[in-house]
């Protein structure tokens, strides 16, 4: 049987803020097609982690491979094309429309041309169902509208892996929906994603793996179906009691 590889491996990776260690030993491997919610209290650590991934933190120990290099090394622009993400407050450019917003990274990083950029920008906004809004700028648009864009936006660079940080806790209640939604399509059709969420019904029904986070440890890795009905810890017990 042909093993399969993985596209990320996080190894011993520890995370410290002065004497204060938020990240304590996390190892865990991403292969293809994985759809991996991270769940867990406020302060486990969850969004920290996906920051020192994408080394929007620098990590204090461990190392981050990506397809068996050590990220380290590897060029951090072109990393960040291929480990996108997606922030919980959209972090767009106010100056520029949806278009440009969505083309300025390709332009920049992956050195495309207008046209190429362009076509791809639109096509992958026309997935999120934002195409029409192109010329809009982001303060023209609602909250789902903007982490939509978002989205497109880190899909035009063509991840390998998409990494999303809370995508819906800056969203009113309804708009949520609009943005799972995507989300959805986008795990079904194969994208490899990392999603920090408190959408449990997400993390059970659409994720391929949960992992449950827990003063910076991981408590507990595994099968949705299995963490949601029968989890192996008491403090995943605990949680998941006191949030459905």
């Amino acid at each position: 049987m042909i093993e399969k590889q993985s596209i990320l491996e996080i190894r011993h990776l520890k995370k410290d803020f002065g004497t204060h260690q938020v990240l304590k030993d996390i190892s865990f491997s991403v292969f293809g097609g994985d759809v991996i919610s991270i769940i867990g209290s406020s302060g486990s650590g969850k969004s920290t982690l996906l920051r020192c991934i994408n080394f929007l933190e620098e990590p204090t120990e461990g190392t981050i491979l990506y397809r068996g290099k050590d990220a380290e090394t590897l060029n951090r622009a072109e990393y960040h094309s291929k480990v996108g993400m997606v922030f919980q407050s959209f972090n767009l450019f106010a100056n520029m429309s949806v278009l440009a917003n969505c083309t300025a990274g390709q332009k920049l990083v992956l050195h495309r041309d207008g046209k190429e950029a362009e076509d791809k920008a639109l096509y992958f906004l026309s997935k999120v169902g934002m195409d029409a809004y192109r010329n809009a700028r982001p303060g023209q648009l609602s909250g789902g509208q903007k982490q939509r864009v978002a989205i497109a936006r880190a899909l035009a660079m063509d991840p390998e892996v998409l990494l999303f940080d809370e995508p819906t806790s800056a969203l009113d209640p309804e708009m949520v929906g609009e943005v799972l939604s995507v989300m959805r399509t986008l795990a079904e059709g194969g994208l490899t994603m990392l999603v920090v969420t408190h959408e449990m019904s997400f993390a059970r029904d659409v994720s391929s793996r949960v992992i449950f986070m827990d003063q910076g440890v991981i408590a507990e890795d595994g099968d949705p179906h299995e963490i949601f009905t029968a989890p192996k810890q008491p403090r995943t017990r605990e949680f998941l009691s006191r949030i459905l």
